[in-house]
């Protein structure tokens, strides 16, 4: 009888693709994943439509999208809902072992039977934060005794260095960089202090008069590099184990970053591509078709459906998404041209992406004072700086009502309302809606790490889950 494979997933925070060497980025930030990469199937055009954390796990976790699994806050109240199957209970139900690292606490984590915890978070105070490195120390061991106990295994990681604090050990906080970041006569981080919402934050783990906003960026660059690295150590162990042949390697994220665009300073919220667009790397050799790249849109819930079938796993589950190798085959596939987004972090909005154009509409006044609607060309202006609401009125008219006839289909569909309408308390201010953006910017803050850390974690003894 065949051996069933294993299934390694790094689950990446905050990786966004066009940051990557792998696809196109100018600077060299992903080499080693670049080169193993080559040995298995790259989808260039990925998308995770339901932004941010909780709801980016929960599809990858489920193949559902958010009405299917009633997830669009990062704030989500309670757990998973008990109508929809985790991949890690699947795969526990199929005699796998399942570990998670670095994701205890969140409710997308649902059904591994083990979780380890490591330090993901950092300060300017504590100094460089060595993230994947801490991160290796826990799941070496770890892989050493999956491999070791002769049942297949699913190994989660959850790999926390894009995701800010962008601490970077040295060398690499210098090695896209060599300007001076404390010139004072550079102000681009003027506006990023002035934002009170997250200017605390920022302050506790930005260089002490750091001016320039570039610095900022090559320390998201930098510590996607070092990561990289770090990777190559755990793809250099599951060889030197012996697992390559039989164990599928996954490399994904949960959504992008916003770096220096739209005001959305060093996040994660917005609805623009630099949030939405992850890569997805698939490798098993003799099993993923290597050398191949496909460039038609892919969305987060796709995941669940490919894994399984790769995999050969049966299941009597429906899933929102569908499987991915009958492209990797070059068989047809219907290329899914337009989708529902939503937002749901430090700002409540929905909309609608087809190939041409972007809609954005705001559900509740946000702290950025940004427009109720927006528009953007995204063939013309890729980059989705020039609103283009109030002139392409017909076209916003358009994508909204193919929006909200989406929304009544899938609303019909699961027999509840669309959860982005629904969750009203998502920032757990307990007031409800924002009237104004004035009330938006003075309610919301975030005033430093261990905040940033808390938004992210709840107490693991709420849902009966042991760190170990």
């Amino acid at each position: 009888m065949k051996r069933k494979p294993n299934l390694i997933l790094f689950g990446i925070d905050s990786l966004r693709a066009d940051h990557m060497s792998l696809y196109g980025y100018s600077r060299l930030t992903t080499p080693y994943i670049d080169r193993y990469a080559a040995r298995g199937t790259v989808f260039e055009n990925v998308f995770s439509p339901s932004i941010p954390t909780t709801p980016g796990y929960a599809t990858m976790f489920t193949g559902m999208d958010c009405f299917g699994t009633d997830v669009v806050a990062l704030r989500h109240k309670g757990g998973l809902g008990s109508h929809v199957t985790t991949l890690a209970e699947v795969l526990g139900q199929e005699g796998y072992a399942t570990t998670c690292v670095g994701f205890s606490g969140n409710p997308a984590s649902r059904g591994f039977q083990k979780y380890i915890d490591y330090e993901g978070w950092g300060s300017w105070e504590k100094g460089r934060s060595p993230k994947a490195e801490n991160l290796n120390a826990v799941t070496l061991p770890e892989l050493k005794r999956l491999a070791g106990e002769g049942k297949p295994f699913f190994l989660f990681l959850r790999h926390m260095d894009p995701h800010s604090p962008y601490l970077p050990p040295r060398p690499y906080e210098r090695i896209f960089y060599g300007d001076d970041e404390f010139d004072k006569n550079n102000r681009s981080l003027d506006p990023v202090y002035a934002f009170k919402p997250f200017a605390d934050y920022f302050a506790s783990w930005f260089p002490p008069g750091c001016t320039d906003k570039d610095y900022i960026i090559a320390q998201y660059d930098g510590a996607v590099a070092y990561m990289d690295a770090c990777i190559q150590n755990l793809l250099t162990a599951i060889a030197d184990l012996g697992l390559e042949d039989d164990t599928l390697v996954v490399i994904n994220s949960d959504h992008g970053e916003t770096l220096y665009d739209h005001d959305c300073y060093f996040d994660h919220h917005g609805l623009y591509d630099c949030t939405l667009r992850i890569p997805l790397i698939l490798v098993q050799p003799g099993v993923v078709p290597a050398g191949r790249r496909h460039g038609e849109t892919v969305l987060m819930k796709d995941m669940m459906p490919t894994i399984l079938e790769i995999m050969g796993i049966r299941t009597s589950l429906r899933f929102d998404g569908r499987s991915l190798v009958p492209l990797m085959r070059g068989e047809a596939f219907e290329n899914q041209a337009e989708f529902y987004i939503t937002e749901c972090t430090w700002m409540r909005k929905h909309g609608w992406r087809t190939p041409q154009w972007k809609l954005i509409r705001a559900l509740e006044p946000d702290f950025h004072f940004k427009p109720a609607v927006e528009l953007y060309d995204l063939i013309r202006d890729p980059e989705e700086n020039r609103n283009l609401a109030e002139e392409e009125k017909e076209v916003v008219a358009f994508l909204e009502n193919r929006m909200n006839s989406w929304i009544a289909r899938r609303e019909k569909e699961t027999g509840r309302r669309n959860p982005i309408y629904t969750n009203l308390d998502w920032h757990n201010k307990g007031c409800g809606p924002f009237q104004s953006a004035q009330q938006a910017y003075d309610t919301l803050h975030i005033g430093s790490v261990g905040a940033a850390k808390a938004l992210q974690q709840e107490l693991q003894t709420q849902r009966g889950q042991k760190t170990l």
